[in-house]
């Protein structure tokens, strides 16, 4: 699998940085690599907030509280107890689901009108 980048598999912050530089050239490489810094640190801050990041098209960011329980080492057996933490998680959103899946965005199917806006003509 290629990407925009002409890696295999995956995009590094870096691909990801000279992509800004690519797309928008007025800007050199330092100052891209401190904008998409700059987004990724502000994410990190809010979710250590516990705060929700929704950005429209792509998905949005949570975190999520899992309760103290207990689990096993994989490899004697034993019971180890395991606390409790918070964890990012993601969401996609509709518009990535549908352009990672090769499908159109943006044209839903039409629904059938309501009875109240059939025509009297018919």
């Amino acid at each position: 699998m290629e990407t925009a980048t002409g890696t295999s598999g995956s995009m590094t912050k870096r691909d990801l940085i000279d992509e800004v530089v690519k797309i928008y050239p007025r800007f050199s490489g330092r100052d891209a690599e401190v904008m998409v810094n700059a987004v990724f640190d502000s994410m990190t801050e809010a979710l250590a907030r516990g705060e929700r990041i929704e950005i429209r098209g792509f998905g949005s960011f949570v975190v999520k509280h899992r309760q103290a329980r207990e689990g096993r080492n994989p490899k004697t057996g034993a019971l180890v107890p395991v606390a409790a933490k918070r964890v990012p998680f993601f969401k996609v959103g509709k518009e990535l689901k549908l352009r990672v899946d090769g499908k159109p965005v943006g044209d839903a199917p039409p629904t059938p009108p309501s009875s109240s806006e059939t025509p009297a003509s018919l």
